[in-house]
């Protein structure tokens, strides 16, 4: 399964639609995950159109987003692979810990909030945060995500620019 992450696109600010760099990585996705802070439902709509939709409620989404069926939390099951979501992972120290603490059954849990990308494995748990891809403030790129699961196995896991460094988020024209 080919998954795309997506986290932090704060529409309507910074997402008025579908940037053209982030729909090319849509266009081939099984399914994707939204880390949180969509801030407004028709981007989760919007996102549906290319592949099922499976987020969680950041601190900047509206009742619309949780109504749209983005709780706190999530855990499902890719393709065999146990993962786990949550907007906020809390600070940096201490990160992975808290992650397997909190969700002891993930091999893969997926996070937003920071607009960092993250990506830490070890002892059989990956963190992941894809970063944002129209928000990526001190970031040298707008990033998302991009996941292989085949038969239980995260194969693949890396975070892939959108946008060009001196953009500040990609064009939505």
């Amino acid at each position: 399964m080919r998954v795309v992450v997506l986290s932090d696109t704060h529409a309507p600010r910074f997402w008025k639609r579908c940037p053209p760099a982030v729909a090319a990585h849509l266009r081939s996705a099984d399914l994707i995950l939204h880390g949180g802070d969509v801030c407004v439902a028709p981007v989760l709509d919007e996102l549906a159109q290319y592949a099922p939709v499976v987020a969680v409620c950041g601190n900047n989404d509206g009742p619309d987003v949780v109504a749209w069926g983005a709780p706190e939390t999530v855990e499902l099951d890719i393709d065999g692979l146990p993962v786990a979501m949550i907007h906020d992972s809390g600070q940096k120290t201490g990160r992975w810990a808290r992650m397997r603490r909190r969700f002891p059954a993930a091999r893969l849990v997926v996070f937003g909030h920071s607009h960092i990308p993250w990506d830490e494995e070890r002892d059989g748990l990956r963190v992941f945060n894809p970063g944002s891809p129209t928000d990526k403030r001190r970031q040298p790129h707008g990033t998302i995500g991009l996941l292989d699961v085949v038969d239980g196995q995260l194969l693949d896991a890396r975070v892939v620019p959108v946008t060009h460094p001196a953009s500040r988020g990609p064009s939505s024209s």
